[in-house]
């Protein structure tokens, strides 16, 4: 599922009097608040979905595939998700 089908899902379970455009502000203004939490170090965790959060990873030496050659990965910033229990048991549940 790609940004427009998330826009038009939420827009339809929203309801008809609900426009496109005010889907998308809605799923951006989400959004923009993870992103903003996340900078500022927090936790963002939405109740029966998950948690977003700020990971460091330590510098270290890693290998170029094409060259064999060592190389170093500096220290680096990232954002991990951990599913919470509602999510985790529709997952379970869904069909493949």
């Amino acid at each position: 599922m790609n940004k427009a089908e998330l826009v038009s899902l939420i827009q339809k379970n929203l309801g008809n009097e609900t426009s496109k455009a005010a889907a998308e502000r809605s799923l951006d203004a989400v959004l923009e608040g993870i992103k903003t939490g996340l900078k500022k170090g927090s936790v963002v965790q939405l109740v029966g979905f998950g948690s977003f959060k700020v990971t460091s990873r330590k510098a270290r030496i890693g290998i170029n595939p094409k060259t064999k050659e060592k190389i170093k990965i500096p220290a680096s910033k990232s954002v991990r998700f951990s599913a919470g229990k509602d999510l985790k048991s529709k997952v379970s549940k869904a069909k493949v």
